[in-house]
């Protein structure tokens, strides 16, 4: 079965269509990640899966049943828009976000004990959310996303605010999730925390789907012929090798499309040519150069970038749970 069906939902704001006729299926037990640029319709779409937006065509089931009622309880979602009760000491927003999803306090003490001595947060379960910075406050949500210990997890840019070593607790914490038999939905623009978490994807662009499926698929239907090149000196010289495509630049890394037919090792031998060549690789296309290919260019004012219409634009939640 799977664990989410999205079925060709679109959502209209006036003029605008912030999502147009999308539809992916989240099989029971994947890691999958919901992909796009900054006002692609990522949150839309999330908001329309947990009901808390209703598509004006279209329809999403979740675990085998429409959206709403009692099947969100079986759901944890950690929404773009952060929000918790700031005056409330740490352990006591955590119980009080069990219970809204049936999980009385006696329940949740030990589970609440246990991700507090994970997230390193153990210190801090007496004190008021208000005293914890961002990151703390985050992995306070985290935890109160996951307390139920929900069958589908649905995280909206939940990297954002951490720092790296927290940003690995977290990866962490999702594959052992997921192990464990947790089917995990996430949103993002960071395409290498992509790579690392997913076993499929869908990479949505102004509203509209253009690449969806296993990433491995995704990765293979762009080609094989790609080369990493790692060097000292300038790079400048790639710009200008004809059998060359395409040049993603960053200082002494680069990563190289060829063109149709090209033959690798004439980079290699240009390559030794002009500069200290420190690593050579002939490999698939990152997610991220696929990503850049697919939805390179200007893109148009949308709700994820926090600029519809005033009339257009609907309440934020307000909570880490709906």
């Amino acid at each position: 079965m799977n664990a989410v069906s999205v079925e060709g939902i679109t959502k209209r704001y006036e003029k605008h269509v912030a999502v147009d006729d999308i539809s992916f299926r989240v099989p029971e037990g994947a890691v999958y990640g919901l992909l796009g640029p900054n006002g692609a319709g990522k949150t839309t779409t999330l908001r329309m899966i947990m009901n808390v937006l209703r598509p004006d065509d279209g329809r999403v089931t979740l675990l085998g049943r429409p959206a709403g009622g009692d099947v969100l309880n079986r759901v944890g979602y950690l929404p773009e828009e952060r929000g918790m009760y700031t005056k409330m000491k740490v352990t006591d927003q955590l119980a009080f976000l069990g219970e809204i999803k049936g999980v009385p306090r006696r329940v949740s003490a030990p589970r609440i004990e246990r991700w507090l001595e994970r997230f390193d947060l153990a210190g801090w379960k007496s004190r008021k959310i208000e005293e914890l910075s961002k990151g703390m406050q985050q992995k306070v949500q985290i935890i109160g996303t996951i307390l139920h210990e929900p069958q589908v997890l649905i995280l909206d840019e939940p990297f954002s605010g951490l720092d790296p070593v927290n940003t690995n607790l977290l990866k962490d914490v999702v594959l052992e999730l997921n192990r464990q038999g947790t089917t995990v939905i996430f949103s993002t623009h960071i395409m290498e925390q992509v790579e690392r978490l997913c076993q499929s994807i869908c990479l949505i662009n102004r509203g509209k789907v253009v690449a969806e499926g296993a990433l491995a698929g995704v990765k293979q239907r762009y080609g094989t012929n790609s080369v990493i090149l790692g060097f000292d000196g300038d790079g400048s010289f790639l710009h200008r090798l004809p059998t060359v495509e395409k040049v993603d630049l960053h200082g002494n890394y680069a990563e190289l499309r060829l063109k149709e037919g090209a033959s690798p090792r004439t980079v290699l031998e240009a390559a030794i040519s002009n500069v200290d060549v420190q690593r050579f690789e002939v490999v698939e296309p990152t997610l991220h150069s696929i990503f850049l290919d697919l939805v390179g260019g200007p893109r148009p004012l949308t709700e994820d970038a926090g600029q519809l219409p005033a009339a257009a634009a609907e309440p934020a939640t307000g909570g880490a749970h709906v």
